[in-house]
């Protein structure tokens, strides 16, 4: 059985250090060292999935890693208490064909009583964040949001 401590054990700077390193040795993006962190049941939800159950997050997971050829995590900011991690997060994908798209967002992670994680919210303007990397429609979608919206 794979090894692991208790995320309840953890600081805030080594969840941190843990999101933030996206690699294995190949320089592919990989999240298997944060999987035996997660409860079996997890359910995780974000701006345009859920997904219920730790092979269904390691899927997702993969998908993500699988169309970039880069991905860096920046976590500027991070707070614990008890048992919810609250974490604002700054990702850049870089694709194979189109420009690189930073999303910046937030998560929260709701530990279980073993300490590990059984609930993750991701939240992050999707669309925003990467039509502004698309020059000629960055601007006309922000007048449009401004127009409907606020």
């Amino acid at each position: 059985m794979e090894e692991r401590r208790s995320l309840s054990s953890l600081s805030a700077e080594e969840v941190k250090e843990l999101w933030s390193q996206t690699y294995n040795r190949d320089g592919k993006p990989d999240w298997s060292h944060i999987f035996p962190y997660y409860h079996e049941d997890i359910i995780f939800r974000d701006s345009i999935q859920e997904v219920r159950g730790i092979a269904g997050f390691k899927d997702m997971c993969n998908r993500l890693a699988g169309r970039c050829q880069q991905l860096r995590m920046h976590v500027p900011s991070i707070v614990k208490d008890r048992d919810c991690i609250f974490m604002q997060w700054e990702m850049t994908m870089v694709y194979k064909k189109y420009p690189s798209s930073t999303l910046y967002g937030a998560t929260r992670l709701g530990l279980d009583e073993d300490g590990r994680i059984i609930t993750q919210r991701d939240y992050f303007d999707l669309w925003g964040d990467i039509f502004d990397n698309i020059p000629w429609f960055a601007r006309p979608y922000r007048r449009f949001m401004r127009r409907k919206f606020g």
